[in-house]
């Protein structure tokens, strides 16, 4: 789940420092500035977290400001003492993408865009936060997040994201551990949200060209818009809040265990299916590239620097990496 575009290389400028707001919204309490603004403050919450976690690592901040309106704050983490690669970017973006696209970009079509012309240009606005951090211990899990907003200028709206998590080996308490506090986030919403979204997650991170998943679920929602916006606001802001309780226990559980070579040899196989899939599954990566608005920086930032493909590898029989290979062909429950 690469970032929400942030425009061609040819219609932006790097500022600095960030401006108030991004949006060219003048009403602060629009349910883009809103979103905006919570998504910022997620940001920094959550790169304050990981800096502190890593202790050593710090994040660089870019801010691009496009001339249409809109850009983008890309805070990027390299080199650090427990994440090799972290990256936390927000985008506000303004534009227009063929109706094919934007079919393309969503799960539920509206009866307008049904009706739209093959070609036709429909304008549209989104506001997200996503994240990828990649540890450099095996034993450590890579975790993704994206929360966003779009509307479009007829006024249909929705909102999308989730947070999901990738091992390279097998923790059945940590499992039980992330899924149970995006659980309770869920129930507290709508007792229905887990059991819909944990399923999402699993149908929506699957490499069908291998016929595995990604990793080991989550929740993920899209095209959410059944109710009211600012209740769903709550909800997306609430799942925010809880990135930082769901996974850092697990990094400061395992961030100093100590691993082999043949482990960090399977962490980057396991990268190489995260490339994979956000390469030919992703729909934000999809997104981003395909309508010529994204800025390639920050799409792309959520690879990891190092992965590896060897031909054919098989793990060996009961052995670890056979373990989590089961659970990554057969999702399962954890809470």
């Amino acid at each position: 789940a690469a970032s929400i575009a942030l425009m061609s290389a040819t219609a932006y400028k790097k500022v600095d420092p960030p401006p108030a707001h991004l949006s060219k919204d003048t009403d602060a309490d629009c349910i883009r500035r809103r979103m905006e603004a919570m998504l910022r403050k997620g940001q920094d919450k959550i790169c304050a977290a990981i800096e502190k976690c890593d202790g050593q690592g710090k994040f660089r901040t870019d801010c691009y400001l496009n001339e249409r309106g809109g850009g983008g704050i890309s805070r990027v983490l390299a080199g650090g003492a427990v994440w090799e690669k972290a990256g936390v970017n927000l985008s506000v973006v303004y534009g227009s993408m063929p109706s094919e696209t934007l079919a393309a970009a969503r799960e539920r079509q509206a009866q307008y865009a049904k009706e739209l012309v093959p070609g036709q240009k429909v304008p549209f606005v989104a506001v997200g936060l996503s994240c990828v951090m990649h540890p450099r211990n095996p034993h450590c899990p890579t975790m993704h997040f994206n929360y966003r907003y779009f509307e479009t200028e007829v006024g249909d709206w929705w909102f999308g994201g989730g947070t999901d998590i990738t091992p390279a080996y097998l923790d059945e308490e940590d499992m039980k551990h992330f899924h149970g506090v995006y659980k309770k986030v869920c129930d507290k919403h709508d007792p229905h949200f887990y059991a819909k979204f944990k399923k999402w997650a699993d149908e929506y991170f699957v490499i069908k060209h291998r016929g595995e998943t990604r990793g080991l679920g989550g929740i993920f929602f899209d095209d959410l818009n059944d109710r009211d916006p600012l209740t769903i606001f709550s909800f997306a802001e609430e799942c925010l809040d809880n990135v930082v309780p769901a996974y850092v226990p697990i990094i400061e559980k395992h961030k100093n265990d100590p691993f082999t070579e043949d482990q960090k040899r399977w962490q980057l196989l396991r990268r190489g299916r995260y490339v994979e899939f956000n390469l030919v599954y992703d729909r934000g990566t999809i997104f981003g590239l395909k309508t010529g608005l994204g800025r390639t920086e920050a799409i792309l930032m959520t690879l990891p620097e190092f992965a590896r493909w060897e031909y054919n590898h098989q793990p060996a029989p009961d052995s670890p990496e056979a373990e989590i290979m089961d659970a990554f062909k057969n999702p399962r429950d954890w809470v």
